[in-house]
């Protein structure tokens, strides 16, 4: 059992050093083994920091074409990252954290660029995400400000809170 767990984590912790490259084959091999059931169990349980490097991780699998395809190849797939990624924004608005909140805006708007997820997102993305809960937290974070703009542009969700010229002027 020991020995499992402290194999996970070293794994887990290398990780991130290769998906600086965002190299190909790295994610390619990544889509082969349980790197992302194991990100979305820790995203889902883990602390604030591990959870910050899962998200990181699934991140850059979705910023690469062959893994978002990959999550969104199948319903139950893409079902699983979104629900856990709505448990996040969820904690989120309770414990903020913008650091871990980056990451997951950035998941979404990913998720945004795929025509089936984008018409997903539309009836499942969080009201957290659509109205001012995160407004604060943001008021300093012009990049995922933007990035947040964007993902409720693609959906075609209006938000008078994050398409207001103003806020997002300020970046």
């Amino acid at each position: 059992m020991y020995i499992h767990t402290y194999m996970h984590i070293h794994t887990y912790v290398r990780v991130p050093t290769h998906m600086q490259t965002d190299e190909q084959e790295v994610i390619n091999f990544l889509l082969t083994t349980e790197i992302i059931p194991l990100c979305l169990r820790i995203m889902e349980s883990g602390s604030e920091l591990s959870k910050t490097v899962a998200t990181f991780i699934l991140q850059k699998i979705l910023l690469d074409e062959t893994g978002l395809s990959y999550i969104c190849q199948t319903f139950e797939r893409f079902s699983h990252v979104s629900m856990i990624l709505e448990k996040m924004v969820k904690l989120l608005a309770k414990e903020p954290s913008t650091r871990l909140l980056k990451h997951v805006v950035r998941c979404y708007l990913r998720l945004s660029d795929n025509p089936r997820a984008r018409e997903a997102l539309r009836q499942c993305l969080p009201e957290q995400l659509k109205d001012a809960t995160f407004l604060s937290a943001l008021k300093d974070d012009g990049t995922t400000k933007k990035w947040l703009s964007q993902l409720l542009q693609n959906l075609g969700i209006e938000s008078c809170t994050f398409s207001d010229p103003r806020l997002n002027s300020q970046q």
